[in-house]
Order: structure tokens, then C-alpha cells, then sequence
């Protein structure tokens, strides 16, 4: 029966594999492929060619690599933080209205990226909302608060704010109210509560939300080109340029390459520590 069971779910579950083979792995093949390619020659059955990695290391891409990181990280430990309580009060306090919150973070979704840090644009820039204001009430302004990396940060956390809130509130809806209720029984602080059942138990949630929003901000480009203008150059730029301005596929495909292998072996690890099963909910 067992056997019969995982033979069915091999077959249901195959369409779904030829299209994740179609439209994830084939592209990722061919980008791959191109990586290889000498610079001008669109022959994927060339001999390969591991000039344009020579480049990347040459070049000093590992600088524009090293800020997608960075700010990735430090955007993703601020979300963190500001996502906790507002998650904690969607799981825990406010379960009513658990739906109206939801409601009003998905539609910011509805807006185009683009459009709503075009938004921010407007508000931050010299005579722009803020200091048009500023202006007009007080007499003075300043030069503006755009083109600077804690503004691209600002950029990441708005823009990805969902994509940490709604794991986490998973991950905390998962802690049974009877462990934190029998822990402040037993004396414990709400310090110890958080530190030794809170986070532990909504470890997946949290792991989830680093991740997803850590992989998205890593590979953004939008907030760095308009909130940062040309203060950092981001990896996502530089791969930007190398297949438009600069004409030259393999060293852009490079580039993609490095950025899908430094983030995938850092989803690899996060995702092989977590369960899974808990998160879906059939742990037995």
C-alpha cells in the first residue's frame, strides 16, 4: 500500500516537475551554458571557455557582491525586528482582525514595485514632498535624503516587508499557548520565554522569512538604481550592464552564476534546518 501510495504521488506530482524543469532549471542551463561561452560567440556546442570567471575575479566584482550581500543582511535583521511584534500580535493578540492586517499588507502588493518607490522618490528628493513642506512651513529644507545606502535599505525593508511578516506569523502561530502558559507558571521571565520557546518553536518561521526576504533583497535592483542612484553598485547592476550596455553574455551570465551559487548554498543550509513537516503541518 505504502509502495502503491508513493508511486500515485510520484505521478501526480510529475507535471508539476516538467514545469519547474521548463521554467527554472532550463533557463538556469542556459545561463550556464553562456558562462562557459567565449565573449561574441552564441554557440552553446563551443569548447568551454572559463575566461569570463577570470574576469569576474579580475575585475573586482566581489565589491558589488559584497554590498548585495551586506545590505541583504542588514535589511533582513531590521525586518526581522519590525515583523516580530507585528507577527506575534497577528498570531497571538489580534486574531480577529488577523485578516484586516493581512488584507491591507497584500495590497500594497497590488502596486508595482516600481511605482511605489517612485513614490518614495517624490517624498525624499530635494523639493520633494518632505522638504517642499519643510520649506514652505519653516523657511529652510535640505539637499534631500536620496542617494545613500541606509536609503536602499529603507528601500529593501519596505518593499519585502511582507515577505518576512507572513512566515513569521506562521512560525509564532505554531507555539502551543499552553508551553509559554506552563513556562510563566514555573517563574519564568518573559525574557526566558522568548529566548528558550519563542524563537526556538518558531524557528521555521523565522528561517523561512530570513530566507526568502535575504534572496530577494540579494538580487534587487530597483531600490539601488532608484532610491541609491549610483552610491553602491549592486551584483543585479553590474549583471544588468554586462548583458545590455556591455554586450557580453558570458561575463554576465558569470556574474549570475556567482550570485545563484553564494545564495543557493545559503538557502541550502537554511532550508536543510528546518522542518518541513511542522510548517505543512503532517508531523504526526
Amino acid at each position: 500500500m505504502e509502495r502503491l501510495d508513493r508511486r500515485l504521488g510520484a505521478l501526480c506530482a510529475t507535471p508539476m516537475l516538467l514545469l519547474l524543469g521548463l521554467t527554472f532549471l532550463a533557463p538556469l542551463v542556459v545561463v550556464a551554458a553562456f558562462s562557459i561561452m567565449p565573449e561574441k560567440v552564441f554557440d552553446l556546442w563551443h569548447q568551454p571557455d572559463f575566461s569570463a570567471y577570470v574576469e569576474v575575479i579580475r575585475q573586482g566584482y566581489w565589491t558589488s557582491v559584497a554590498w548585495a550581500l551586506g545590505m541583504a543582511l542588514v535589511a533582513t535583521v531590521i525586518l526581522f525586528l519590525i515583523c516580530w511584534p507585528l507577527a506575534y500580535a497577528m498570531a497571538k493578540v489580534y486574531r480577529r482582525f488577523t485578516l484586516v492586517l493581512t488584507i491591507g499588507v497584500v495590497l500594497s502588493l497590488f502596486v508595482s514595485e516600481n511605482i511605489r518607490l517612485f513614490g518614495w522618490v517624490l517624498t525624499l528628493m530635494k523639493g520633494g514632498l518632505i522638504e517642499g513642506h519643510l520649506r514652505a512651513w519653516f523657511g529652510t529644507g535640505f539637499d534631500g535624503l536620496l542617494y545613500n545606502v541606509p536609503v536602499i535599505i529603507f528601500g529593501l525593508v519596505y518593499v519585502y516587508l511582507p515577505f518576512m511578516l507572513f512566515p513569521l506569523a506562521q512560525g509564532i502561530a505554531m507555539i502551543p499557548d499552553d508551553a509559554r502558559q506552563a513556562a510563566y507558571d514555573l517563574g519564568a521571565s518573559r525574557r526566558r520565554v522568548l529566548w528558550e520557546i519563542d524563537l526556538p518553536l518558531a524557528a521555521p518561521g523565522i528561517v523561512v522569512g530570513g530566507l526568502l526576504t535575504f534572496v530577494l533583497a540579494a538580487g534587487a535592483i530597483a531600490e539601488s538604481k532608484l532610491l541609491g542612484g549610483q552610491a553602491v553598485i549592486v551584483i543585479a547592476d553590474d549583471v544588468e550592464t554586462a548583458f545590455t550596455y556591455g554586450q557580453n553574455w558570458p561575463l554576465g551570465s558569470a556574474l549570475a552564476m556567482v550570485l545563484i551559487a553564494i545564495i543557493g548554498s545559503i538557502a541550502i543550509v537554511g532550508v536543510s534546518r528546518i522542518d518541513l513537516d511542522a510548517i505543512m503541518g503532517r508531523r504526526r
